[in-house]
């Protein structure tokens, strides 16, 4: 499996645990959403998408089924977060309010 695509926007808030909406494309046919960028206590980690339950409980909708996948996926969207802030002088933008998968709505369509 390859990452095809990785695309990063980092969140505008600084104080926020939240620091960015990630998506990647899985060789050139699979899109993941919503992933995001968290300042943990032992550092930024990647979280994959969720979905609340009735139970008031988060499930992840989509996840690597091993570490190795993890560690590759986790990479590859921290380093383009870390190249991201560097692009915009270190500093997050000055909003964040757009949507974290229309860069791929049009081929919802298809």
């Amino acid at each position: 499996m390859e990452i095809t695509d990785c695309r990063v926007r980092p969140c505008s808030k600084e104080d926020e645990k939240l620091k960015a909406f990630a998506t990647i494309t899985l060789n050139h046919c699979f899109v993941v959403t919503d992933l995001k960028v968290i300042q943990g206590n032992k550092g930024l980690f990647v979280a994959m998408p969720s979905r609340r339950r009735k139970d008031g409980k988060f499930r992840d909708v989509a996840h690597p089924l091993d570490r190795e996948t993890r560690a590759m996926i986790e990479q590859r969207v921290l380093d383009l977060y870390h190249q991201e802030l560097e692009r915009l002088g270190g500093q997050p933008p000055a909003s964040s309010d757009d949507d974290p998968g229309e860069e791929h709505a049009d081929l919802e369509q298809e």
